[in-house]
């Protein structure tokens, strides 16, 4: 058994133990697995261990695994941000799209989608910590982006992101997932249909499958420490 395999059964055991823990089916969370910095091959390691989605920050790292892993029955998802100027390249290689925080950012995903694609799935991401160094859009400003999201075309909506600051404190960070899922429950009641909440990495996934969490995004547990880009 390689590394990147047992660490992937270890994470999944995690997963399925919190998942018990906060009284849910395991298989109603997905394991992202953060493979940014990392070379093709250990993505190919982790396919052939079993996993599926993966998950790309860089968006020409990201688009240029996609290229060289197309054989691979695989899921990509970008989620780190994204600026105007790269979203034809990830509207073209990428399944997901997590980190979408401005109207003009959906607007140019959803006009430069190809046709023959399936809908890019999206998730809106959102500052739950308030920090003013944090990419996402206010709790207060999500509503209006959410709803407009939702109308574009060759978009799915699916549900929300967010990355809390790093902390210790368990209560904390409970209450900055808690607020997530709070969130999606308020546009769901305003008639949008979400199933999902991206939330929760390598040090925190119970704290976030406990609040709720259906994907969380691990790197360093499954890949080991990134080296820099």
């Amino acid at each position: 058994m390689t590394s990147i395999s047992a660490n992937l059964q270890a994470v999944n055991a995690r997963i399925a133990a919190a998942a018990r823990l906060a009284g849910r089916d395991p298989a109603s969370v997905r394991l992202l697995a953060v493979s940014k910095t990392k070379p093709a091959e250990d993505v190919r390691a982790a396919a052939a261990a079993g996993q599926h989605a993966f998950g790309e920050n860089y968006v020409q790292e990201g688009a240029d695994k996609v290229a060289a892993l197309r054989d691979l029955a695989v899921e990509w998802h970008f989620i780190g941000p994204l600026q105007s100027n790269k979203t034809r390249l990830v509207a073209g290689s990428f399944d997901w799209v997590h980190g979408i925080d401005r109207l003009k950012i959906a607007e140019r995903l959803s006009a430069q989608r190809d046709a023959h694609l399936p809908p890019l799935q999206v998730c809106i991401q959102v500052n739950v910590s308030g920090e003013d160094s944090k990419s996402g859009v206010q709790p207060a400003e999500l509503a209006p982006l959410a709803l407009a999201v939702a109308a574009l075309p060759r978009l799915c909506l699916r549900g929300l992101m967010c990355i809390p600051e790093p902390s210790e404190d368990a209560g904390l960070l409970r209450r900055r997932f808690g607020l997530l899922r709070e969130l999606k429950d308020e546009l769901m009641g305003r008639g949008l249909v979400l199933d999902t909440l991206s939330m929760g990495m390598s040090d925190d996934l119970e704290l976030a499958i406990a609040e709720g969490a259906t994907i969380v995004r691990v790197g360093t547990a499954i890949f080991g420490e990134r080296a820099r880009p």
